[in-house]
């Protein structure tokens, strides 16, 4: 069994050499450069309120329907149902960004999602069911920085090069806030669960695949709407 002390130079480290260079490659991709540059197309910025609009309805979803499942476990029900509640607005706030940008009703309410969110959707959405619970926390963990840090990036440069209304603005301002504390409160939960090796690799394997399902979910965007 592992030192909590140890656990939490196993989370620093974790982040420092898989988490943080996932999140400067995803910096570095088309699609965030294109933001930096001012030269993202109406249509990629749509993009990704649409993108996202669909993949936060299917995590609203999966949160519901296992807070259900696992309603005789009052723990279980409890942290299902709080992740719904933390969760429930984040839909309506793509919405008001897609609006900003002259998106209507129907480009969400009919869109298909482009294969890369698409896949990063079903590996999210396959914690709630297979993973085990360090699993899921290093999913939240490497998740929630990469929202944080791009969020603080639209918010700088959607100021910067784009002519977006400050209402639409409301999920980047949010999340580039909240997500710090949400990082911090999954580093926590890791390192009170990792206690084997086994429990480490599994938090690795998830935090290697979730740098390139991100990678993969802004590429598709950029591809889907240029």
């Amino acid at each position: 069994m592992a030192t909590s002390t140890g656990n939490q130079r196993f989370v620093d480290e974790i982040t420092e050499e898989i988490i943080q260079p996932g999140v400067e490659r995803l910096m570095e991709s088309r699609y965030f450069t294109a933001l930096r540059a001012g030269t993202l197309t109406g249509r990629q910025l749509g993009g990704f309120a649409i993108q996202h609009y669909i993949h936060n309805m299917a995590v609203l979803k999966g949160f519901a329907l296992v807070a259900v499942q696992r309603a005789a476990d009052d723990r279980a029900f409890m942290a299902m149902a709080g992740g719904l509640y933390e969760e429930f607005t984040h839909p309506e706030m793509c919405r008001k960004f897609g609006y900003a940008l002259g998106l209507t009703s129907d480009d969400f309410d009919h869109a298909l999602p482009a294969y890369g969110c698409l896949v990063h959707t079903a590996a999210t959405v396959h914690a709630f069911y297979l993973a085990s619970p360090v699993e899921v926390m290093a999913n939240a963990l490497s998740n929630e920085t990469m929202v944080q840090r791009y969020a603080v990036e639209f918010d700088e440069y959607l100021r910067k090069n784009y002519d977006v209304p400050e209402e639409g603005m409301e999920f980047f301002v949010v999340h580039k806030g909240a997500d710090i504390e949400h990082t911090e409160r999954a580093a926590k939960a890791i390192a009170e669960l990792a206690g084997s090796e086994e429990d480490r690799e599994r938090v690795r394997h998830v935090c290697r695949n979730m740098a390139r399902l991100k990678l993969g979910k802004f590429d598709s965007i950029y591809e889907e709407y240029a």
